[in-house]
């Protein structure tokens, strides 16, 4: 596999998940990788900031690169899917933002994903939608003060999150740079989530390899690892890289064994960004 130039980071929110959060960054490390993604890391919007530093340290001190990092999203485990649409969370979601960007700035970080958030019952759709632009233009240009870009992404497995294709995240992106002149938001291209929606990659890699951001892998069915599905991810990424994107590659899948044992698809000379 991996057929194409890209380059490869490891998220350690849904890999090695088997250590304490703090040991993950140190265990990608010594698996090889330079670079690293998680989801927001903390239990709330804005964490203790001794916390906050501990993490940091974490990743320092292993010596890999930060290159994505989540807003906070909610309860993930528990069927949330991000606070940028959500009316009763959005104070949330706006105190998460200077937090979120201080701590990757810390760290060298300039992708930010923001996941869009569920449709809820108190407010409608359009309701939603104009919240959300408000949300994601202060959060882009907040983030374009430090040269970062906002992602925002395809979710699948979860019924009320409304953005299911590119086309959906496009045109978020394009009436938020529409309304507001925000420039750097980007599309998080996720393989699997976008498979799994029914999407059409070729088509959708052709039309808006321009706007993407950052890409995320998993094999489908399951999730998993590269290999034990039906995806032609390698195909699939050498199309995007043909198209030019030439930014990271994010394994983003829930290992079928170890982490360790997961990691054997990928070549330990491809690991590594030098």
């Amino acid at each position: 596999m991996t057929d194409h130039p890209l380059r490869y980071d490891i998220n350690l929110s849904i890999l090695f998940t088997e250590l304490p959060l703090l040991e993950r960054p140190a265990a990608a490390a010594a698996a090889g990788f330079t670079a690293v993604e998680f989801w927001w890391p903390f239990d709330a919007a804005v964490p203790d900031g001794s916390d906050v530093d501990r993490f940091a340290a974490a990743v320092e001190d292993a010596g890999v690169q930060l290159v994505g990092l989540n807003f906070y999203a909610g309860d993930m485990p528990g069927g949330d899917r991000g606070l940028v649409s959500w009316p009763a969370r959005s104070a949330e979601f706006r105190a998460n933002i200077g937090v979120a960007l201080a701590l990757g700035a810390r760290l060298g970080c300039r992708a930010f994903n923001a996941l869009y958030g569920n449709r809820v019952d108190d407010a409608t759709p359009e309701q939603q939608d104009e919240l959300a632009a408000e949300n994601l233009a202060l959060a882009a240009k907040a983030a374009a003060e430090q040269g970062a870009v906002v992602l925002l992404e395809p979710v699948s497995g979860a019924p009320r999150y409304p953005l299911r294709t590119a086309a959906d995240v496009v045109a978020v992106m394009d009436g938020v740079e529409r309304d507001a002149g925000a420039d750097n938001l980007r599309l998080l291209f996720d393989l699997y989530h976008l498979t799994v929606n029914g999407d059409d990659i070729p088509a959708a890699i052709d039309a808006y390899a321009s706007r993407t951001g950052h890409v995320q892998i998993a094999d489908a069915p399951g999730r998993h690892e590269p290999g034990t599905g039906n995806i032609d991810i390698d195909g699939h990424l050498a199309a995007l890289a043909d198209a030019g994107y030439s930014g990271w590659v994010g394994l983003e899948y829930k290992p079928s064994g170890s982490s360790t044992d997961s990691l054997d698809w990928l070549p330990r000379a491809r690991r590594s960004s030098s």
